[in-house]
């Protein structure tokens, strides 16, 4: 899989000249070159790691190669082995964090990630339906077909989250299962599935929107407390999000959002280059807010704090001089950062506890390792079903 990544063509950007660097630049020390790893080229994740490798060739001098790939795993490996600086990640960057889906094999396990800058824009995440599938609230989804990607866990469990909101699991729609994203949307397109997660602004979207199906977006309102815990328990990583723009959105609904692109490192990554780097795209921000959709969510007054994976020591630092970083976001950074410390002994002990070699009892045995170990610290599972 890394062989895969490493043959793709990188974006790469040209270093200037320290001479032609703005005064305010060489408070930053950068190292002179740095990869990043992104979602597929063309992807929002993609095109707004771009725009930040642009910002810091122009502004620092760095140059940044990005490096696409089509998976979780395929992101997070060279971040791991010290070959990129940065991994855009989505909800993949928790489910490394808690070891479970593809993390749950003996080559991974959970994983030390931090975060340092992500975003949450104008769009929302949600399952998009078909029009004439009549469906207006998400209990009349009860019945329907919805589209899963084999091998993708993070779509999966972010559909069968949304569904939860009416009290709907798989064994009240029907699973229909497609190779990829863009096959799965073009199946709802010709009436082989009635519904699948995407962003409202993504092209599948748009065409569904187009097509004599139609779309339409089922909201999740606030209000229903009870829906919502629901939807947290399969899907921590979900908030509550007036959406404003994307297909089919022509007033304001209240759908579902998580950060993505979400700028992660491991929390083994230097502090000072951390810091360095968070605090050059706090710097550098209005060179590449408008590059890409979602790219002006990377403000530092819209950073999503208290969510569900820390952030790093280094972007904390340049969060503080940015006056955004209060005593009870370090509280809650703190209690996450122990909550990755009770899972890498977990998986310590688990793996000296002679585990079967077999891989599905593997992963179920450390599933029940897993759980033990929170539930003894009083630690939410999230992954209960």
């Amino acid at each position: 899989m890394i062989n895969r990544l490493l043959m793709l063509a990188p974006v790469a950007f040209t270093s200037v000249s320290l001479l032609t660097l703005p005064a305010h630049a060489q408070d930053v020390k950068l190292p002179p070159t740095m990869a990043f790893t992104a979602y597929d080229t063309g992807t929002s994740g993609f095109n707004i790691a771009v725009g930040v490798g642009k910002m810091l060739k122009d502004k620092y001098g760095t140059d940044v190669r990005v490096l696409p790939a089509g998976n979780d795993v395929a992101r997070l490996a060279p971040l791991r082995a010290g070959r990129s600086m940065l991994a855009w990640m989505g909800t993949g960057v928790y489910f490394a964090q808690e070891g479970v889906f593809e993390f749950g094999v003996k080559e991974w396990g959970p994983q030390p990630l931090q975060m340092t800058l992500s975003t949450i824009d104008c769009n929302g995440l949600s399952v998009g339906v078909a029009k004439d599938a009549g469906v207006k609230e998400w209990k009349d989804f009860r019945g329907k077909r919805l589209g899963h990607v084999v091998g993708s866990p993070a779509l999966n469990q972010n559909a069968l989250a949304i569904i939860a909101y009416a009290g709907l699991t798989k064994n009240d729609v029907k699973i229909v299962e497609f190779a990829s994203y863009g096959a799965m949307w073009k199946g709802i397109i010709n009436n082989d599935a009635d519904g699948g997660f995407a962003s409202t602004v993504t092209g599948p979207a748009r065409e569904l929107e187009n097509s004599p199906r139609g779309l339409v977006w089922p909201e999740l309102p606030v209000a229903d407390k009870e829906g919502w815990a629901r939807v947290q328990k399969i899907g921590a990583f979900f908030q509550p999000h007036v959406t404003t723009c994307g297909a089919a959105i022509s007033k304001p609904l209240n759908l579902a959002t998580y950060p993505y692109p979400i700028a992660t490192t491991y929390a083994t990554q230097p502090s000072d280059q951390v810091y360095a780097l968070t605090k050059a795209m706090i710097a550098g921000y209005d060179s590449y807010k408008d590059s890409a959709p979602g790219s002006s969510g990377l403000d530092v007054k819209r950073q999503t704090k208290q969510w569900v994976i820390p952030f790093h020591p280094g972007a904390v630092k340049a969060l503080k001089e940015a006056g955004n970083w209060t005593d009870a976001d370090e509280k809650f950074n703190n209690d996450l950062i122990k909550r990755q410390g009770i899972l890498a002994a977990a998986w310590a002990a688990y793996g000296k506890a002679n585990p079967p070699s077999d891989d599905k009892e593997f992963l179920a045995g450390w599933m029940k390792a897993r759980a033990d170990a929170l539930k003894k610290a009083n630690l939410p599972d999230g992954f209960e079903g």
